[in-house]
């Protein structure tokens, strides 16, 4: 059974950095993409970025040239780095999985950006 666990949330202040990752266990550490979504209050989740297993990366117009998304197979993990953040980049973090059609989420982390 698939199961992936986010880490790496917190407060910071506007301006600052935060990398998430996400934790791939109970397979082996394959997919046809991985991603990240977030979730403010009030509001639905919304896509942030996605790497493809070969490698190919791409993000959402609100983070692009702040967030880098990167793989490490040999750690089943995969993770977000955010830099320049800001109040509005504040959210629950998700990562998902998606092999063969289906898709699997974290439980979610919690990044808050302070003013």
């Amino acid at each position: 059974q698939v199961q992936l666990v986010e880490s790496g949330g917190g407060l910071v202040q506007a301006g600052g950095s935060l990398k998430l990752s996400c934790g791939a266990s109970g397979n082996t550490f394959s997919f046809d993409a991985m991603d990240w979504h977030r979730q403010a209050p009030g509001h639905e989740r919304t896509f942030v970025a996605i790497i493809t297993s070969g490698g190919r990366a791409n993000y959402a117009d609100a983070v692009k040239g702040r967030f880098t998304v990167s793989l490490d197979s040999a750690k089943s993990t995969m993770y977000l780095q955010m830099t320049d953040l800001k109040p509005d980049d504040t959210a629950v973090y998700y990562c998902r999985k998606i092999l063969h059609g289906r898709a699997y989420w974290g439980q979610g982390t919690q990044v808050t950006v302070s003013s």
